[in-house]
């Protein structure tokens, strides 16, 4: 496995990240929430790995990150409120559940039709989604189960050499994951709150602005 610093990244070594992902590879790295476990999401066999990485059930959906609002739309079928809340709160800690795109692969969706996506604003994880050219995954970096991973140290006591690379982002501020909101229903589910308050988006639905 190896292991990278954020702070020492060079243009080579984005680039060897990108190379090491689009041929089927799995990196743990540093989001705006939480470690995460970062792939392909339409390579079918780094997929499966992912799943054997975390011993997680194939039942529960893979988020995606993205970094742009045009991205998200590419794999996403946006609809209500998505556009107005992704312009107040993205890049940020809010992930919002669409109908996914035809184009994306049933076992990221779980069978469910639906993913969820973020635009993170972690500079380390917006510059290597820009620089893939397309959404990669974030599903935590840790054993199904088992506390978020918040240092690169985790990520390696939950899953020693599992991973291709680790990208060692230092000690992030929070344990918890991101605000969840569910957009396929109306009105709009709040499935989990993180970072941005149930009330905040409660709010902004109501008024169209922040408390």
């Amino acid at each position: 496995m190896r292991v990278f610093r954020t702070e020492t990244f060079e243009d080579a070594i984005y680039d060897e990240i990108v190379s090491l992902l689009r041929s089927g590879g799995i990196i743990a790295f540093p989001t705006d929430t939480a470690y995460g476990l970062g792939a392909d999401p339409f390579n079918t066999a780094a997929i499966d790995r992912i799943f054997q990485i975390k011993g997680r059930p194939e039942t529960k959906p893979i988020l995606l990150l993205v970094s742009s609002v045009e991205m998200a739309e590419s794999v996403t079928e946006p609809a209500g409120v998505f556009h107005n809340l992704a312009e107040r709160f993205w890049p940020g800690p809010l992930t919002m559940i669409l109908p996914a795109a035809k184009s994306v692969p049933l076992k990221v969706t779980a069978g469910t039709q639906k993913i969820g996506v973020r635009w993170p604003a972690a500079a380390f994880a917006t510059r290597l989604v820009e620089r893939f050219g397309y959404p990669i995954t974030a599903t935590s970096a840790n054993r199904s189960g088992l506390p978020a991973a918040i240092t690169a140290e985790e990520v390696r006591e939950q899953l020693d050499e599992s991973v291709d690379a680790l990208i060692d982002g230092g000690s992030l501020p929070s344990r918890g994951g991101s605000t969840v909101i569910d957009l396929t229903l109306d009105p709009p589910l709040l499935l989990r709150e993180g970072p941005i308050s149930f009330k905040t988006l409660q709010y902004f639905f109501e008024f169209g602005k922040d408390p």
